[in-house]
């Protein structure tokens, strides 16, 4: 409002010139929530105005008319509102750091109209009014309120300029001083941190200065040039090129010599240029510390002109320290442009020298760095990184960390040097000391934005820190965590890391990460080739409660991903076992039953972790021995869904299904699991799955129902047998080239009832040449073919009975005893059991077959020499003709299983060894026995855990103790087994023992354990 609005509010009538006032109040009160500082002042603002406001509306109602007194307050009124309106709209527009650095002046200015509008409200003449108590109350009040109202900054406002006049009173505040500054004053005015929002508010506060040495308030020009002078400092206060352009006009102005110090720099105590120079009350300057000891050893007289002296005063020279400080930064420019050349030279120790120089004007002030910035020094020091002498490489290290320290424009130009983030990585690989002076700079350089993109690109780096994480130096170790964290904005870098096995930030990001994060870490997670001991910690870290909702609840790619994830980390048992107990299975079962198939990839991932899943539930006794069992399939209608989908899924699927329930039927639940297979018929599709040439499937089929035929009924197994069955598993024998298929086909042979129909369906089908060459072949060895020799040496069994003698003789012809004898010593348990079973076959034979010897006629010098007798059959024997152990050589091998400790084979090669004393050939057949060690042997097996073994041991000594020269030689070291069999055997092994020891005459006959 104008003076000539102010004077025709105060000559027009009373009420109309309340009213005006009233809308001034209001445009105030609406534009107080607006302001960009002391809102809290403001707001305070706006309450009294809002009670003045309905003061002047219950006056105006009185229509009250002017008197002296009422004039003085209208007039005061418009003044002081007119002062409101106007210092609000100010605080509106102006530049948001101009305003800051006013705030005091502004909470200044609110009091004083606080007070005016307390001295205006006086002049209202109340007892002349007509008005209520209650209005009169309140005009008090307001009155009171308004006189007493405080206004202050806030206290970050006025932290903000303490710091300010500190810095301006100490004139050798660093950069990093004004960068810190400059970012507080931005997080208080609620400003962006960025250099460029820093920069254009910057800008914008200059221009207000302008505008105030433009209104001529020079006072204010003043500071607002002091403060300028230190936010300038800062690195966001001006462009680099500002900054060049500024310090080569100053140097390119001095010349090229230092000059020598004045003598008024020199403070007459220490005889040195002063830096901190104060005046004395005697006019003479010295060395602040200098004169204060001066002082405090008790001198009270000026040490030149020696007069008394206040040793109060001490006014610091500013002028004279700006011209030593002046002096001081030029000799230091010439000093810096100087040094940069000797750098080049090829005297090591020069450069070493050149390098510590540099370094301590570094450490003096972060002037002198941005000095060397601006002279270029950046290409030199990066280039000295590839120098051989270490000392040089470290000292060039320590210089570009402290140029790095708080400056983003010497990160930036540091970056911009071709090779330089190469050069620092490659000092990663070095000793101790230069890695970490390496870390140290590359964690100071990722603090900038512009430049932490490229230190993760280059080759290696990553990989190098994540070993420097186990470093034996603490700090070097929490500078390369620091710096990956650093790294860990880029999804690119996070990849890099989890190659390097550190899985901190890809676990997060798969954790609480966007959706397209999500996915790319669990994509890594799939295709990564993750150790063991990686598999185990990552879900130990918690991957799993990752991953499963991305199976629930991701889209189609974010499931396979998902799924393929954890495949990859299934494939450790322990893993395994871990995801069945967290519920892993319902949603892949779910996935594979429900989802379509027209989307085979997501079926056959999940189909292929299911696989791994049941592949770890084999191991749970030794991975978790004192667990609960863990089942993979909770109900018999997950078995059979999964099964059935065998029919209708293809080849990938099949396999993986396939695999499943073979792993499952080796595991703590195959019992149930075969069970159920067998019940579900799931014994044709099986070998409808082998009459394929599939080479992923059939091989799978085979082994399942190997699995599934042995320990199965033999009614069970003839049900599904025909002379096509017994043909495919033949063809499979011949033609395969997977030994683990062709052992897994002869085990199903092995496992077939021993029926001459079957029998003779083989025969017809040639499979027994191609069954002994297996037999035959003892050169190889591994897991596979112990299997395979093993199932061979069983399926051998069915063409060796001792029923069908011409099928033993094509056996025997084919030389596969004394292959059998070799796999006695050789093969697996399983093998020996087999070896001996046939060999027992064999040997039954032996009697009808051995041929009498000749009886001898002529003159007996003129006949041949007569054929040795066989010990046992006494006959002529051959391993070929009458299949006899002792030719054979057997009898040692035999009685070396049967001290073997599995119950099976033992038994088996015990068979073996009780056919050479049947019958009539007791005595001939226990020598043999005897002389082979065998007898010590079956008397221990008096204390077999198998009652079986104890019965035919039993059995064996009495018939050898009735011979009178084993009963002497053997008798007493089988009693006390004997004794001990007759107080804790069954009923029929106590009658065997008594009957035994009556025979060693330890017992009467009459005994009751008879």
């Amino acid at each position: 409002m104008t003076l000539e609005m102010i004077s025709s509010i105060c000559t027009a009538p009373a009420t109309e010139a309340l009213s005006q006032i009233l809308e001034i109040i209001c445009e105030v009160i609406v534009a107080a929530d607006d302001v960009l500082i002391e809102k809290r002042g403001f707001a305070e603002l706006a309450h009294y105005l809002q009670r003045l406001e309905s003061v002047i509306k219950e006056l105006n109602k009185k229509g009250i008319s002017h008197s002296e007194s009422l004039n003085n307050a209208i007039e005061i009124f418009n003044r002081e509102i007119k002062v409101a309106k106007q210092l609000t709209l100010e605080c509106r527009k102006k530049n948001k750091v101009y305003l800051l650095m006013n705030c005091r002046s502004i909470t200044k200015r609110l009091e004083n109209i606080t007070r005016e509008l307390s001295h205006a409200l006086s002049f209202i003449p109340l007892a002349s009014l007509d008005l209520s108590s209650g209005i009169i109350e309140e005009i008090g009040k307001l009155c009171d309120n308004l006189r007493t109202a405080e206004f202050k900054a806030a206290i970050a406002e006025e932290e903000i300029l303490e710091k300010i006049e500190a810095g301006i009173q100490e004139r050798s505040v660093d950069r990093s001083y004004a960068n810190n500054l400059l970012v507080l004053i931005a997080q208080t005015l609620g400003i962006s941190t960025e250099r460029s929002a820093l920069k254009k508010e910057f800008e914008e506060f200059k221009n207000e200065i302008e505008s105030a040495h433009v209104r001529k308030n020079m006072a204010e020009a003043i500071q607002m040039d002091q403060i300028i002078a230190l936010l300038g400092r800062a690195d966001a206060a001006s462009s680099p090129k500002e900054k060049e352009v500024r310090y080569f006009t100053k140097r390119n102005s001095l010349g090229s010599q230092p000059l020598e110090p004045l003598q008024s720099f020199y403070c007459p105590i220490t005889r040195e240029v002063m830096t901190d120079p104060v005046e004395i009350s005697s006019g003479q300057t010295f060395e602040r510390s200098a004169i204060e000891k001066w002082f405090a050893d008790g001198n009270k007289l000026c040490p030149l002109t020696m007069t008394p002296l206040d040793t109060s005063i001490l006014r610091p020279n500013k002028t004279l320290r700006q011209s030593i400080e002046e002096w001081r930064d030029r000799n230091t420019m010439i000093r810096i442009a100087s040094i940069k050349p000797k750098l080049l030279s090829e005297n090591e120790e020069e450069v070493f020298n050149c390098l510590e120089q540099l370094q301590d004007l570094c450490e003096q002030s972060d002037l002198h760095q941005e000095w060397v910035v601006l002279e270029n020094y950046l290409p030199t020091l990066i280039k000295l990184l590839s120098e051989r002498n270490r000392d040089i490489r470290i000292h060039a290290l320590l210089i570009l960390c402290i140029l790095a320290k708080d400056s983003d424009d010497a990160k930036v130009k540091i970056v911009e040097v071709d090779n330089s983030i190469e050069s620092i990585v490659h000092s990663l690989g070095r000793r101790i000391e230069e890695r970490k002076l390496a870390v140290a700079l590359l964690l100071e350089l990722s603090r900038s934005d512009l430049v932490r993109d490229r230190i993760g690109k280059v080759q290696g780096c990553i990989l190098l820190l994540v070993t420097m994480l186990s470093s034996d130096d603490n700090h070097a170790a929490r500078d390369a965590q620091e710096l990956l964290e650093n790294l860990s904005f880029s999804d690119q870098n996070i990849i890099q890391m989890a190659k390097a096995n550190y899985f901190k930030y890809l676990l997060q990001r798969l954790s609480s990460g966007p959706e397209d994060a999500k996915y790319i870490m669990a994509t890594t997670l799939a295709e990564l080739e993750l150790t063991d001991p990686n598999k185990s910690s990552l879900l130990e870290d918690g991957v799993l409660g990752s991953l499963l909702p991305l199976v629930s609840n991701g889209d189609l790619p974010m499931k396979t991903v998902a799924i393929k994830a954890l495949k990859n980390l299934a494939t450790l048992p322990k893993n395994g076992l871990r995801m069945i107990q967290e519920g892993a299975m319902p949603p892949l079962l779910d996935l594979l039953f429900h989802h379509s198939p027209a989307i085979p990839s997501l079926r056959e991932q999940t189909a292929a972790t299911i696989m791994h899943l049941a592949i770890s539930t084999m191991s749970q006794e030794t991975e978790q021995p004192q667990q609960p069992q863990v089942s993979l399939l909770e109900s018999d209608d997950d078995i059979f869904k999964l099964f059935s989908l065998i029919n209708l899924t293809g080849p990938d699927i099949q396999k993986s299904i396939l695999r499943t329930f073979f792993a499952l039927c080796q595991s703590l639940s195959a019992t149930n699991v075969k069970a159920k297979l067998r019940q579900f018929q799931s014994v044709p599709v099986l070998v409808q799955l082998c009459e394929l040439d599939n080479p992923e499937v059939r091989p799978n089929a085979v082994k399942l129902l190997c699995c599934l035929t042995d320990d199965s009924d033999e009614a069970t197994i003839l049900e599904h047998v025909d002379q096509r069955y017994v043909e495919t598993f033949v063809k499979i024998i011949k033609s395969s080239t997977d030994e683990d298929e062709i052992g897994s086909a002869m085990g199903i042979i092995s496992n077939l009832p021993e029926d001459p129909q079957i029998t003779q369906w083989f025969l017809d089908a040639g499979a027994h040449p191609t069954i002994f060459n297996f037999v035959c072949d003892t050169k190889q060895k591994g897991p596979c073919k112990d299997q395979l020799i093993e199932n061979a040496v069983g399926a051998v069994r069915r063409f060796t009975v001792s029923t069908n003698q011409e099928l033993q003789k094509k056996a025997a012809e084919a030389g596969i005893i004394p292959f059998l004898v070799q796999w006695l010593e050789l093969g697996t348990t399983m093998t020996k059991k087999h070896s001996a079973i046939t060999l027992a076959q064999f040997s039954q034979s032996s009697p009808r077959l051995s041929r009498p010897l000749p009886k001898r006629g002529g003159f007996l010098c003129f006949s041949a020499p007569p054929e040795s007798a066989c010990p046992v059959h006494r006959g002529i024997c051959s391993v070929e003709s009458s299949f006899c152990l002792l030719e054979a050589d057997a009898v040692g091998p035999l009685v070396r299983v049967l001290a073997e400790t599995d119950p099976g084979a033992s038994e088996a090669s015990f068979d073996a060894l009780l056919t050479l004393i049947d019958g009539e050939r007791l005595q001939s057949g226990s020598k043999v026995l005897a002389d082979a060690n065998a007898i010590p042997l079956i008397i221990r097996l008096l204390g077999s855990s198998s009652p079986t073994l104890q019965e035919k041991a039993l059995n064996a000594l009495e018939r050898i103790f009735r011979l009178l020269e084993f009963k002497q030689k053997y008798g007493a070291s089988a009693q006390m087994p004997l004794v001990d069999l007759t107080q804790r055997g069954s009923s029929s092994t106590k009658s065997l023992a008594a009957r035994i020891l009556a025979h060693l005459n330890v017992l009467h006959e009459q005994s009751s354990y008879f």
